[in-house]
């Protein structure tokens, strides 16, 4: 009898709570009139400057018909991609969207919307250095600089398959190929279309990848921990997207097109 009347309290709790936590974020967009989402601003093709300074990118297309489909404004908070998370859970935005792999780890404190898309890690270098590499088992050596995002899965890809290389964490992607270009280090590790973009955008300069992603990766929208009528209406939202045909529309455009690189800064 206990058990059971412990188990009644707890459900009752929870049922009480679960609503008044899970309309806070909505509350807010609603009263402030706008949702405030998180981004890098410097991962093509989810996020990068126009040649005007114009924020473009698959994320900021899906942002905006986000934000057009709740009938609020779209505010973009842009921050180095190692402080969205924590931004988010601070209250200070109130979505990540940054090429964010869904995680066990980032699922323990926030919660996941989508995915509206698929990635996988990959190794971009120079030809020489990715003859000689062929993927994770060869350039787990000390001899080689491996450089990733800081805070992101690639760093935790790296750590786990590629332990003994020398560790090169970066706030940005810029920062990273210019370390792969200038031959400060051996390889960057990233999202595979990350690096597919970057070769198109660096063409003559010896820049490969991998044919094809070493593993896959969901990518979705980050959202603050228990707001559950939030996550609701997001979800609903990406599925209508999806059904309409629009995410098709998004893939197409940034990930396979390639024409809006010539209005890239």
């Amino acid at each position: 009898m206990k058990i059971k009347y412990a188990l009644v309290i707890t459900l009752f709790f929870v049922a009480f709570t679960l609503p008044i936590n899970a309309q806070k974020t909505l509350s807010k967009i609603i009263k402030n009139g706008e949702i405030r989402v998180g981004l890098s601003g410097n991962q093509p093709p989810y996020s990068m400057k126009s040649k005007t300074g114009e924020l473009m990118g698959l994320e900021v297309d899906l942002a905006n018909a986000l934000a057009s489909g709740m009938g609020v404004k779209l505010a973009v908070e842009v921050m180095p991609f190692s402080e969205l998370l924590p931004a988010l859970k601070a209250g200070k935005i109130d979505a990540v969207m940054s090429g964010m792999t869904v995680t066990t780890a980032r699922s323990e404190d926030v919660l996941f919307a989508g995915p509206y898309t698929v990635s996988g890690k990959s190794i971009l270098a120079k030809t020489s250095v990715l003859s000689n590499m062929k993927g994770t088992e060869q350039a787990n050596n000390a001899a080689y600089k491996i450089s990733f995002l800081k805070g992101s899965t690639s760093e935790t890809f790296v750590k786990k398959y590629m332990p003994k290389a020398q560790a090169m964490p970066v706030e940005n992607y810029d920062e990273a190929i210019a370390m792969v270009l200038n031959d400060e280090v051996d390889a960057m590790v990233a999202d595979y279309s990350i690096c597919v973009i970057t070769i198109m955008r660096n063409q003559g300069k010896d820049l490969v990848t991998l044919e094809s992603p070493l593993n896959i990766e969901p990518i979705a929208m980050a959202l603050p921990a228990g707001d559950l009528h939030f996550l609701n209406l997001v979800e609903n939202y990406l599925k209508a997207f999806d059904m309409a045909g629009a995410l098709d529309l998004l893939d197409k455009k940034w990930l396979k097109d390639g024409s809006w690189l010539f209005n890239m800064e």
